[in-house]
């Protein structure tokens, strides 16, 4: 579903990416931990073309990725994105923000793009909350309002940007539950997370990356428990040591 090959990305001096490969199955969800500044988010934003990188391949479905391209907006499309900040249209209501990439983008009648979205935020939990405006929903409530909209396109797979890490720690699980639900519903999903219990419950891999290289990939249990290289012990140790 998604091919990385040997991309690297540098912003003036500082080498981001170097190197990096990955390769996500169709139904694989990977999840994605390492330090702050390691690149975790520019390799996602390279992967739906919101960034663009200096060297190597990337793909979706077997079609080439680049940011200036003209079948970016398409692979867009395919490939959903749901971002730390919710980015929500504050003007608009749940229901008018879950409509407006498939009715101006995909062109899907307004009748239908309604009715796909209130089935959606009612999946999502929000069926009381369809004609509430952003500034009336907790951060919870408008991260799920965003994982409908990313679902509204009806992508291949979607992309997590620490979906949780603007969220007080109470409404965090509200929307770990709706990507439970989907990686179950077997979606693709690659997510960026600080989360380790959610990676080792939902993950069928889990990538440690720093300094814009991949240090170590493999199964959850391998990697959270009884990681190989030392750099990982350390990340770990540090995340998961007691208050």
């Amino acid at each position: 579903m998604i091919s990385v090959r040997n991309i690297s990305k540098s912003f003036g001096e500082h080498r981001v990416l170097d190197r990096v490969s990955l390769e996500v199955a169709k139904g694989e969800v990977v999840c994605i931990i390492g330090p702050s500044g390691s690149g975790k988010s520019t390799l996602l934003r390279c992967i739906n073309g919101l960034e663009s990188y200096d060297a190597g391949e990337v793909s979706v479905g077997g079609n080439p990725v680049h940011r200036d391209s003209k079948s970016i907006h398409a692979i867009r499309s395919e490939v959903g994105m749901v971002f730390q900040r919710f980015n929500l249209f504050p003007h608009r209501t749940a229901l008018e923000n879950v409509m407006e990439g498939p009715v101006y983008v995909k062109g899907t009648p307004r009748a239908e793009a309604r009715e796909r979205a209130a089935a959606l935020l009612v999946k999502v939990g929000l069926a009381q909350k369809l004609d509430a405006y952003p500034a009336k929903l907790s951060g919870g409530q408008q991260q799920r309002v965003a994982i409908a909209r990313a679902l509204a396109m009806q992508p291949k797979a979607i992309l997590f940007d620490e979906p949780t890490s603007a969220l007080d720690p109470e409404l965090v699980g509200e929307v770990l539950r709706v990507m439970l639900t989907l990686a179950r519903e077997g979606m693709t999903m690659v997510v960026v997370t600080h989360e380790m219990d959610f990676a080792a419950e939902v993950a069928h891999r889990v990538l440690f990356l720093d300094e814009g290289r991949i240090v170590e990939d493999g199964v959850p249990q391998q990697i959270l428990t009884a990681p190989k290289h030392e750099r990982t012990r350390d990340f770990l140790q540090r995340v998961l040591k007691p208050v």
